[in-house]
């Protein structure tokens, strides 16, 4: 395992307690992504945490597979869909480059709160496009540290050093919606709930 799956197996219990810091935002990234669900849609989650958003969305899709690479945080994931009766969720212990499908399978893949904690991310969005069928749809929310904490880039290392944190990447909303569209997305929805918060990104894979 390494060392940032460890740091998210240490928190796993804290973090899966921890109340959403802006439940308005919250609720409105649930009700537009639900524009885009249908009841035969397979959908993929990457990097799903402790699962909340793939339990909020499996009543109005047919399947989800839903990933972490923290062990803990897929135990808990499981629990929660227990609790709910949850059927139509298969969790998993992997990334999104170690996961097998075919491509041209998903009618839509979430990627929430990831982007900028990947030191591979063109990468990253290169695989969800070939997982994805004409027309399908990626949703990323993504922390785009550039536009206001441009000294991260000097602290971040650090504290992954000294294992106080994870590896964090720092980038602009800009850099990031170009690096979509240079893989192949269009963008079909854009939002940000205020400024410095996380942008929240539709895109869509061309026909």
């Amino acid at each position: 395992m390494n060392q940032s799956a460890k740091f998210w197996d240490k928190i796993a219990e804290r973090y899966s307690k921890r109340p959403v810091t802006d439940e308005a935002a919250y609720q409105k990234k649930l009700q537009i992504t639900r524009q885009y669900l249908h009841p035969d849609a397979q959908v993929l989650e990457f990097a799903c945490g402790t699962g909340s958003a793939a339990i909020a969305h499996a009543p109005y899709v047919k399947h989800i597979h839903a990933i972490d690479f923290s062990p803990k945080m897929i135990e808990i994931a499981k629990d929660k869909a227990d609790q709910e009766n949850i059927r139509n969720i298969t969790f998993g212990c992997s990334t999104i480059e170690e996961f097998n499908l075919p491509d041209q399978s998903l009618d839509l893949i979430l990627g929430l709160n990831i982007l900028h904690l990947l030191d591979n991310k063109e990468e990253v969005i290169a695989k969800a496009y070939k997982l994805l069928k004409p027309g399908g749809i990626f949703i990323s929310s993504t922390a785009c540290l550039g536009d206001f904490m441009k000294l991260f880039k000097i602290i971040a290392p650090i504290g992954k050093f000294f294992r106080l944190m994870p590896l964090v990447r720092v980038f602009t909303a800009g850099e990031l919606e170009t690096s979509m569209t240079n893989a192949g997305f269009e963008i079909d929805h854009k939002w940000q709930p205020g400024k410095n918060k996380a942008l929240f990104l539709v895109l869509k894979k061309a026909k």
